[in-house]
């Protein structure tokens, strides 16, 4: 498989971990669009949002209730933001499921 974020997840690719357990990873961007700018992702090669079904949904629960304690960890105090792109027409250019979260500082309210 060549996707950038599974060779992540098995340390072949360095990375800045922000949180990690079995089921997912956490990690600075390399590239930020905010001052604080971490992907989370499952392990589990999910291609995008289109790939969730009722075996793998759970992992996206526990991503969303790990979140506010990631973005804490962070020192994002004052609220953020969560984006996943699904699609080559919402950019999304990496095909592995994963969540931004962006903060520590005041965002556009501008979403594109």
């Amino acid at each position: 498989m060549d996707c950038l974020f599974c060779k992540i997840i098995a340390g072949d690719i360095p990375s800045k971990k922000a949180y990690e357990d079995n089921d997912m990873l956490a990690f600075y961007d390399i590239a930020p669009q905010a001052k604080v700018h971490i992907l989370v992702i499952p392990k589990e090669h999910i291609p995008s949002i289109d790939g969730l079904n009722t075996d793998n949904a759970s992992v996206v629960a526990k991503i969303f209730s790990k979140i506010p304690e990631i973005a804490r960890e962070a020192g994002i105090t004052n609220g953020y933001r969560i984006v996943s792109n699904c699609g080559d027409d919402a950019c999304q250019t990496v095909k592995h499921l994963h969540f931004h979260i962006l903060g520590g500082e005041p965002l556009s309210e501008k979403m594109a």
